[in-house]
Parts: C-alpha cells; structure tokens; sequence
C-alpha cells in the first residue's frame, strides 16, 4: 500500500494505491490523522483502490466524524463501481459526496 499525501489550494489530497483492509486501514488512519489539525478540507483519490474491506469504511467513517465536527468537508473522487455499491448499499455513501476524477472534486470542494 501507498499512501501519498499533498495539498492542493488548501485542500488535502489523499492518494491511495493498494488494498484497504484490515491490515493497512490503521495506516491510512494515522497518515490522515497527523493531518487532521491542520485541514478541513480532504479529498481521497480512490481511483487505485480496488477493495476495501469494512475497515475501510470504518476509517473513512472515523475521517469523516472528525472532519465534521470542525465543519469540514469530506469527499471521495475515482471511486470502482464495486467499492461505490458496497458503500451505497451500507448507507455510507450518504456521508460523502463523490466525483468521478480529483480535478472535480477539488473544483467542488473549493
């Protein structure tokens, strides 16, 4: 798993390559976190995360609530069909808005 991190007219892009379950959720959870005090906004590019387990949703879930409460936003870009149907199905893409590519979500974002 890789886990890059950047920012882009003050919103954090959060660039995943890899699998995210159990194993590598609390990694992605860290990275992110050490961030958190500095950003409210945060986009993950998901468009090379081809599984992700409950783990996964867990710690976007985890993102998400703490994001929110300093009125901050959340959002997924590139998401496969198969992560986007798991999420819908589970009601965890109620959370998050989605953009099919990152220059669309950071072009809502701002």
């Amino acid at each position: 798993m890789e886990i890059n991190i950047k920012t882009v007219d003050g919103i954090t892009v959060v660039t995943i390559v890899g699998e995210i379950d159990g194993r590598t959720a609390p990694d992605v959870h860290r990275r992110v976190s050490a961030v958190l005090e500095a950003t409210s906004k945060i986009l993950f590019d998901m468009s090379q995360v081809q599984y992700m387990s409950s783990a996964g949703l867990r710690m976007l879930l985890s993102v998400y609530r703490q994001v929110s409460g300093k009125n901050g936003r959340v959002a997924l870009a590139g998401l496969y069909e198969e992560i986007r149907d798991t999420m819908s199905v589970t009601g965890f893409l109620g959370h998050f808005p989605t953009y099919a590519t990152v220059d669309e979500g950071l072009a809502a974002i701002r």
